[in-house]
């Protein structure tokens, strides 16, 4: 896969990921990147998030989400491969 192929993952973030600013984290690493998608909390506690855009970016996002910001603790990522692309844009949702 060429770094300019557009690939789309949906992750379920587990651990201390709420309550420590992780979406917030999230959405600004995820533009810095130039990535499509949005974020979430989940009612189960992790965080949700479906990232899109350029394979390379969206793999360096991948390496990210595992440490997260200073305050959070990763102890799991669930990654799931999407078929279709995000909106444009990259957007924080209401909790589900």
């Amino acid at each position: 896969m060429s770094s300019s192929e557009q690939t789309h993952f949906r992750l379920r973030i587990a651990g201390r990921v709420q309550g420590v600013g992780f979406r917030d984290w999230v959405v600004e690493e995820a533009r810095a990147r130039g990535l499509n998608g949005w974020v979430r909390n989940r009612s189960d506690g992790t965080v949700e998030t479906l990232v899109s855009g350029p394979d390379a970016a969206v793999q360096d996002m991948l390496r990210a989400c595992t440490q997260g910001p200073p305050a959070a603790s990763v102890t799991g990522i669930d990654i799931k491969n999407e078929k279709d692309p995000a909106p444009a844009g990259f957007l924080r949702r209401p909790s589900l």
